[in-house]
């Protein structure tokens, strides 16, 4: 099913990581403040519903099985979503920070960075609220 238009508030978030303990913990916390989270285990998978659409907000993993963070940004880069595809903003979730693979991730249309280590699901809450009121 495709969507033109943003869904309702506050937001519908993706989350792709292979990491469990990261999604869930986002997923749990985002979902508590009234965010509907979908989830995808592998870049693969993500990609897959990234094309889908629907999304308000992605959180992208870098370092992923199948297809990674950097990979996923290079297709929607090289073969943009079809009009009628509604998503938001991409940001990208990282274990380090990398300047190469940030400057790559803005480069590719990432409009976002966020370490995992440096930040709490708090500071994540903040972070996807402040991304959802951006035009």
């Amino acid at each position: 099913m495709f969507t033109s238009t943003p869904t309702s508030s506050p937001g519908k978030i993706l989350i792709v990581d292979d990491d469990d303990d990261i999604r869930n913990i986002y997923k749990d916390y985002l979902t508590a403040n009234g965010f509907k989270v979908e989830l995808a285990t592998n870049g693969q998978e993500g990609l897959s519903k990234i094309l889908q659409g629907g999304y308000d907000l992605i959180l992208l993993d870098i370092m992923m099985p199948k297809i990674d963070g950097l990979g996923i940004l290079r297709r929607l880069k090289e073969k943009p979503l079809n009009q009628n595809v509604y998503n938001g903003p991409i940001v990208v979730l990282s274990a380090l920070r990398q300047d190469e693979v940030y400057n790559e991730a803005l480069r590719l249309g990432a409009k976002g960075y966020i370490v995992k280590s440096d930040i709490t699901p708090k500071d994540l809450l903040d972070k996807v609220v402040e991304l959802l009121k951006k035009p």
